[in-house]
C-alpha cells in the first residue's frame, strides 16, 4: 500500500477532491493539505514524511514545499499535476482531470 498526499493552496477544492477519489481504495491511502496559512489542513513535516508520493496542483506548490521541507521532499516522488484553481470541490471537470492524471494510481 502506498500513501498519496495531495497539495493545493487552501485545501478546499482541488486536493480534497483528489483525496476523495481514493476513499476506500484497496491499494492506496490518500490525504490532502494546503500550503497557505489559511489552509483547512496545513501541510507539515509529518504529512510529508507519511507520503510515498506527493502530488501538487501547481508548480508554485512544488517550489513552496522545496523551500519549507527541503530535506524531506528530496526523498519523495513529487509530481506536478498542472491543475489551476478554477474548480470547486467535487466539480465533474476537476474529477475528470484528476482521473486522467492519476489513472495509474486509481
Amino acid at each position: 500500500m502506498s500513501n498519496l498526499l495531495f497539495i493545493c493552496s487552501k485545501n478546499q477544492w482541488r486536493s480534497p477532491t483528489a483525496e476523495m477519489l481514493f476513499k476506500n481504495h484497496p491499494i492506496h491511502q490518500a490525504r490532502s493539505a494546503g500550503t497557505s496559512d489559511k489552509a483547512r489542513i496545513k501541510v507539515n513535516q509529518k504529512l510529508i514524511e507519511w507520503a510515498d508520493v506527493v502530488f501538487v496542483m501547481e508548480l508554485k506548490h512544488k517550489e513552496l514545499l522545496k523551500q519549507r521541507f527541503a530535506a524531506a521532499v528530496t526523498r519523495k516522488q513529487l509530481i506536478v499535476l498542472n491543475i489551476e484553481d478554477n474548480y470547486r470541490f467535487g466539480d465533474t471537470e476537476l474529477i475528470q482531470l484528476l482521473t486522467n492524471e492519476l489513472g495509474a494510481y486509481l
